[in-house]
């Protein structure tokens, strides 16, 4: 039998050494109790930071099973239903059109929230391959421009801006990434009448024990949080000093982004991670409920959704409550359980987690434009395979 810890340790310093990465940690909880920690490498060159188990990193995409999570313990509590059309809660969504060839024409029906949480609203993220998209970046850009000049751009302007953009498809034609999450975070702040990171600090992060998770990083914890690096075509790291997303981490945040502006650590998110293995329980505390924890992590997408789930990282996978879901361990590659859900983030952080196996495995890096790297695959194999 080979030694788990010794190849988990090999795969993360190879990326370290081969200069795919600056720095790397991983941490795998097994029916509640750790399998495997390491970290290795820089969190920040330039201020001369290790990496480390408490270092705070950008969670970007990561940030999207939380916002979920969010939607659905206001689900359970009737204050919003799934086949809810947007615009009841945010009525800058009433009368959107789509843009079909080269005209704007009215959608056939509204976006609802379970558009949202299964990314089939047609609502698209910056894109120059469509006209919706680069409305959309012209809008985030001049959102952002705004912010920088001092103005106080908050989530609710974002929802008016993204609004104003036509979509790419009627709703529910097709599955698409884009800032439906976003969207959702909106919302959640409409029906709870607070802002959304004060939801989530009082129905998930202090319950949960995530201290370290938010919106921003305090300036007295600023020494543990992470840079991320953009990589140029010879190889070169640069820090990455932009906002592609709106996503800004300073104390003075006011756009709340609910699809890629959260922070957390390794442990922060293990704890919501174990949280949903242990179907909605987080020791003795009921966050949310078994049937709801089962809902969010069963594929959501029809035959005619799932043509446009195409990623590589997607292959095998269905997709629902803004998480990939498990279908064909053959076509993915992997030796997981069906029905091994999570999702990643745009500088490769990456969950997964198990019901059946109890088990959250959590990668953490901080390289731009990364998504499902491909030493994911090699570590969550051997992760699998060292299972009794």
């Amino acid at each position: 039998m080979y030694n788990y810890k010794d190849t988990m340790d090999t795969l993360l310093k190879r990326e370290v050494s081969e200069s795919r990465v600056k720095g790397v940690s991983a941490l795998i909880l097994h029916k509640g109790k750790e399998m495997y920690f390491n970290a290795f490498g820089m969190a920040d060159v330039e201020r001369g930071i290790l990496m480390k188990r408490d270092t705070i990193i950008h969670l970007y995409s990561m940030s999207k099973p939380i916002t979920a999570a969010a939607v659905m313990i206001l689900a359970e509590r009737g204050e919003l239903d799934l086949q809810d059309p947007v615009s009841l809660f945010l009525p800058c969504f009433r009368n959107q059109t789509v843009w079909q060839g080269d005209r704007e024409v009215p959608v056939e029906r509204e976006v609802t929230v379970y558009d949202l949480l299964n990314m089939t609203s047609g609502i698209t993220y910056p894109d120059e391959s469509t006209e919706p998209g680069r409305r959309m970046k012209q809008l985030v850009e001049k959102l952002v421009a705004r912010r920088e000049a001092g103005e106080r751009v908050d989530t609710m302007e974002y929802m008016k801006g993204i609004a104003s953009v036509p979509l790419v498809f009627q709703p529910g034609e097709h599955w698409m990434y884009g800032f439906s999450a976003d969207v959702l975070g909106g919302i959640v702040e409409a029906v709870s009448g607070v802002t959304y990171g004060e939801f989530l600090k009082k129905e998930l992060f202090e319950p949960l024990e995530m201290k370290d998770t938010g919106f921003f990083v305090p300036e007295s914890e600023k020494n543990r949080f992470a840079c991320s690096y953009e990589v140029t075509q010879d190889g070169k790291f640069l820090p990455h000093r932009g906002s592609h997303l709106g996503e800004y981490y300073g104390e003075d945040v006011a756009f709340e982004s609910g699809g890629a502006g959260m922070v957390s650590t390794l442990d922060d998110y293990a704890h919501f991670a174990t949280m949903l293995v242990n179907k909605g329980l987080y020791g003795k505390k009921r966050i949310l409920g078994r049937k709801t924890v089962e809902f969010m992590a069963q594929n959501h997408l029809t035959e005619a959704q799932a043509v446009d789930l195409n990623w590589d990282s997607l292959r095998g996978y269905g997709y629902g409550c803004l998480m990939r879901v498990l279908q064909d361990g053959g076509k993915a590659g992997s030796n997981a359980t069906p029905g091994e859900f999570g999702w990643d983030g745009w500088t490769g952080n990456y969950v997964s987690m198990d019901f059946e196996e109890e088990l959250v495995f959590l990668y953490f890096i901080q390289r731009c434009d990364s998504g499902t790297t491909p030493i994911v695959r090699k570590l969550r194999m051997a992760t699998y395979g060292a299972l009794e």
